[in-house]
């Protein structure tokens, strides 16, 4: 014959069980929680800094010159070339530069050129009266339009390291006219370009295969160039019509 459960009995072990639940789920809860707290304390801090306020040049200057001139301005949120013909040669053309020195970084900016279009980002730029303009010292980003500026080798189109790293034939590349951006990562001598998202070349510099690339460049008739591992990044005066925005670094 099967015992009788009284009501007390099963009142008893019903409140024991909810509040071994609830204990239970407490310190799950404060588990999670004190793991969320310390997750965020250890969490790195964004170390990106914008080197455009999207409103003025503070932080920018011309290469060589105590004035920025008029060949360089601000609309709508972008930095502008607004340089047509000589480009740098001329009186008052020339790169705009960071007055920040960088040495190891990761560089992001966006950019677009105008039809036929020229121009260029460089680093570990360095400014001196024996230097007449800014990529006599620093390696170069390739801006260009692709399609529509002739008579170019393929290691002096977008992305390329200027005359000595040609970037990956499937770069996916935006036309003359729309946005594209432009990414370098400098790392002790270990440098990658990528393009939109993607890498599209990497080398070390003074490796034997920069040096071999490096006698054929063009780069052997100015001394100075590459020799500077800390500088000013610079976007190039080319004689287009050229616009950055969204520009940002971090040190690496």
């Amino acid at each position: 014959m099967k015992k009788r459960i009284s009501t007390k009995y099963l009142y008893k072990t019903v409140i024991f069980f909810f509040l071994f639940v609830v204990i239970a789920c407490s310190d799950t809860s404060k588990a999670d929680s004190e793991q969320t707290k310390e997750a965020k304390e250890e969490a790195p801090v964004s170390d990106w800094v914008a080197l455009f306020d999207g409103e003025t040049l503070n932080g920018w200057k011309r290469y060589n010159a105590t004035e920025i001139g008029d060949m360089w301005k601000v609309e709508d949120g972008m930095i502008v070339c607004y340089s047509e013909g000589g480009g740098e040669a001329t009186e008052n053309g020339g790169s705009l530069i960071t007055v920040e020195q960088f040495d190891n970084f990761e560089l992001s900016i966006e950019w677009k050129v105008s039809p036929g279009g020229n121009s260029g980002i460089m680093y570990h730029v360095v400014e001196g009266p024996e230097y007449n303009y800014a990529y006599v010292t620093g390696p170069e980003y390739q801006l260009l339009d692709d399609t529509g500026f002739p008579d170019v080798g393929d290691d002096q189109l977008v992305a390329a390291n200027y005359d000595m790293y040609t970037p990956a034939a499937d770069k996916p590349i935006k036309p003359a006219g729309e946005w594209n951006t432009a990414r370098i990562i400098y790392d002790n001598s270990k440098v990658e370009h990528w393009l939109n998202g993607q890498k599209v070349l990497e080398f070390e510099e003074g490796s034997k295969d920069w040096k071999a690339r490096y006698e054929k460049s063009k780069w052997k008739e100015y001394p100075a160039w590459c020799s500077y591992k800390k500088g000013a990044i610079a976007l190039q005066d080319h004689g287009n019509y050229t616009w950055f925005r969204n520009i940002k670094i971090r040190r690496l």
